[in-house]
């Protein structure tokens, strides 16, 4: 069977609202979420298996739930519905009463050390990792359970970066998980060290998977929970890390070392999905643009960036996505597609995620995961119901897992299939070197800040879901890099890139880049400025072929790998986030596109 080739463009509906309504007890609300009696979606078309005609998708298979025992502490503590009431919003609400009635606080109480009644700040960094290593502690009491703390390094304040691993395999390591064959789920909360439902949240998922409902997900699925990936920035409330580098438009280029950590964990334990748990901005520039706040319980985007597999895209869309939004509305929570708007006041277009290769979400991505984004609404309104903030995020999740564990056999073939297209392209077909989003009309529904009725808005949308084309080349066969590469090689590296050594002199045909024009600039996504702190260079680029002297010690990348399509984002020279542009690589003299399959005596790497 012959599928079509991969294209950069997908159309995908817009979410149903969701409707407000009681919630039933964490107990039952978790037991839903498990056995996904309501969640369906639509397989992916068959594709071949290796070695085989094609056949069906297998059928989904049902996730067995244990009854809870008595004697496991519950996460979350029910209580009786509440009825929506006009009361006075906390000193911190930045907008009325009448607003803060439209999100009731769930009919759960979840306990974590900063979830606690009178508690004036999140949990902190040493609360995170004493909990950690409590419930490690726990798992050691039950049979076949495996759990561990993985030291992943030090943030730029000299606080630990750790990950805990659950998993049903032989061990914690990556080796043993891989041995599994169960598909791991890599759970990532507080980029941003202003928006802390996500970790809090994560805190109740690990529990759960420790010693609560989600624990039988565990037969099916692998674990590793990052429940704050910035520490310094929680510390100080800030959005940034400590250096002022936003880590979530890092995963590229690798400048910081939380970044870093992060990279390197996904390039030994191989996930496959990855979520990113974020909150957005409620009010500010939305309320000075609009008038209006903004009413979603959770937005929502998975990898949207120029040569995404289309099969990734799909089971994105339809084993993930759909689900999870019937998840939110049996809760009684709403959802949209993510966007957010400049930091211009007088720019009112509303844009989804950026399409630059430079997120978590994107670079994930590019990384063959499913690889997607929520957001609960959170930044600048303090601990405004942050009991509702986490609940989303919590059955956010906890669909996300059930979804991994219901598609484990797709997964399973999905995964190898894509690499297989990505390896069969070397040397051929088309690389999209940059794509933009297209711009739309959408009908938003915002809040009025006074009354706390539904706002609607026609809104100029620049959607992620259809990409625009802006560059495309040949795909090459690979790229050569100079000798002087070592900072790029070694970034390539930690993404699990492989990078060969040149260890004899050798010249083989390929495309240079001549420079046509330059500019100084900085990093631009669709809020504005990225806080880098550096210029990049923006140079304009016409190819030239020729004759390409490999010397000893230079380096050759192929892209008859399965990160083919990372590389082509960090090495194609003429965009904003390339590895040239970002000086890591200080000359397109020092890099080259390989045109055809070199002659080459390499050595990898130690």
């Amino acid at each position: 069977m012959t599928l079509p080739a991969p294209a950069p463009q997908i159309t995908a509906p817009r979410p149903a609202a969701a409707v407000h309504g009681h919630k039933p007890s964490a107990f039952l609300l978790l037991s839903l979420l498990v056995t996904l009696g309501a969640c369906t979606s639509v397989p992916l078309p068959p594709w071949p298996t290796q070695g085989s005609a094609p056949g069906p998708v297998p059928a989904p298979a049902t996730v067995a739930v244990a009854a809870p025992v008595p004697a496991v502490v519950a996460v979350a503590q029910p209580v009786p519905p509440r009825p929506a009431v006009l009361v006075a919003p906390a000193a911190e609400a930045p907008y009325s009463a009448a607003v803060a009635a439209r999100f009731p606080a769930p009919s759960v109480i979840y306990n974590t050390p900063g979830l606690q009644e009178g508690r004036s700040s999140f949990s902190s960094n040493a609360e995170i990792q004493t909990w950690l290593r409590d419930l490690t502690a726990s798992a050691a009491g039950v049979p076949g359970l495996k759990a561990a703390v993985l030291n992943m390094g030090q943030s730029q304040r000299g606080e630990a970066l750790e990950a805990m691993v659950l998993s049903r395999a032989a061990g914690t390591d990556a080796a043993a998980l891989l041995a599994s064959g169960r598909p791991t789920v890599l759970l990532i909360g507080q980029q941003h060290g202003d928006e802390p439902a996500g970790s809090e949240a994560l805190l109740v998922i690990a529990r759960e998977l420790t010693q609560g409902l989600l624990r039988p997900l565990l037969d099916r699925v692998n674990v590793i929970i990052v429940p704050r990936a910035n520490p310094d920035g929680s510390a100080d409330n800030k959005r940034a890390t400590i250096g002022g580098l936003d880590m979530n438009r890092d995963h590229l280029l690798l400048n910081t070392p939380e970044a870093r950590a992060l990279a390197k964990l996904t390039r030994d334990y191989h996930p496959t999905v990855v979520v990113d748990a974020h909150e957005y901005t409620v009010v500010g520039r939305f309320l000075q643009k609009f008038d209006a706040v903004q009413k979603y319980d959770a937005l929502l985007q998975y990898a949207t960036t120029a040569n995404i597999p289309e099969f990734l895209t799909k089971a994105s869309e339809e084993w993930f996505r759909r689900p999870l939004v019937a998840a939110l509305k049996a809760q009684g929570l709403s959802s949209e597609w993510y966007y957010t708007t400049s930091t211009d006041p007088l720019d009112k277009k509303i844009s989804m995620g950026g399409t630059q290769p430079d997120t978590g979400r994107n670079v994930n991505g590019l990384k063959n995961t499913v690889s997607l984004l929520i957001e609960t609404r959170g930044v600048g309104i303090g601990r405004l119901h942050i009991q509702r903030r986490v609940h989303t995020h919590v059955t956010a999740i906890s669909s996300v897992l059930a979804s991994t564990a219901q598609r484990a056999p797709e997964l399973g073939q999905l995964q190898p299939y894509i690499e297989k297209e990505i390896i069969s392209s070397t040397c051929k077909n088309e690389a999209v070197v940059e794509a933009g989003q297209t711009l739309t009309q959408q009908e938003l529904l915002m809040l009025d800040p006074v009354t706390g009725a539904d706002k609607a808005l026609r809104v100029e949308w620049n959607s992620a879901l259809t990409l625009r084309k802006i560059k495309a080349r040949v795909r090459p066969c690979g790229y050569w890099l100079s000798a002087s590469s070592k900072i790029a090689v070694e970034r390539l590296r930690l993404h699990g890139v492989q990078v060969l050594r040149v260890t004899e002199p050798s010249s083989m045909l390929g495309d240079i880049y001549r420079e046509t024009a330059r500019a100084a600039g900085v990093r631009q996504d669709v809020r504005g400025t990225i806080a880098d702190a550096g210029q990049i260079v923006k140079a304009e680029v016409a190819l030239v072929r020729g004759v390409i002297d490999a010397p000893t010690g230079s380096y050759y990348v192929p892209l008859n790998q399965p990160l083919a399509n990372l590389v082509i984002a960090a090495l194609e020279p003429d965009t904003q986030s390339s590895y040239f542009a970002n000086q890591l690589i200080e000359s397109l003299t020092g890099s080259a596109r390989v045109m055809s399959e070199p002659a080459l005596k390499t050595e990898e790497l130690p």
